[in-house]
């Protein structure tokens, strides 16, 4: 590789670390319109298991603005550990690791989980966007805290249905 195309490199998984680190600002700030822009449009690949599997970005922003857009929802995503693989000038993949830290203050709870990202970009008009994602739970601990004290209700993998 000559020169311009190693700093061209650098430059498009540094573009590639900045979108994920926006995914994760946006969701923690409630911006779902910014979420939305994290994508590709047209047909995605969005596997977030117990939240659901999506095929267009606007279905994924519509169970985020549901489920997460309130205030008594605090959330922290802390990406870590990137692993970006530029496979051409216009695709790569990725792996990232997840801490994930929720305190719901209406049901007075705290989740912390630990995942990891499988991701597909797609460079569109010189910008890099979210093509496929994939996120892999390993590990969750959830307390409850309405009796001002914190009791574990579950550690382990992958917390049991709420319904079950």
């Amino acid at each position: 590789m000559d020169l311009t195309s190693r700093i061209q490199a650098l430059e498009d998984i540094e573009a590639i670390k900045r979108l994920k680190h926006d995914y994760f600002y946006f969701c923690d700030t409630k911006q779902p319109d910014k979420v939305r822009d994290c994508f590709v449009e047209g047909p995605v690949h969005i596997d977030y298991g117990r939240i659901g599997v999506f095929t267009q970005r606007d279905a994924l922003v519509a169970v985020f603005t549901e489920m997460a857009c309130h205030e008594h929802m605090v959330e922290m995503h802390h990406a870590q550990n990137p692993r970006i693989d530029l496979l051409d000038e216009t695709s790569a993949k990725g792996v990232w690791g997840l801490y994930y830290h929720l305190i719901d203050t209406n049901s007075r709870s705290v989740t912390q989980l630990g995942a990891y990202y499988e991701d597909e970009y797609r460079k569109v008009d010189g910008r890099w966007l979210i093509s496929s994602t994939v996120c892999k739970v390993n590990s969750t601990h959830v307390s409850d805290l309405s009796d001002h004290v914190a009791r574990v209700v579950f550690a382990g993998r992958t917390a049991p249905d709420a319904g079950a």
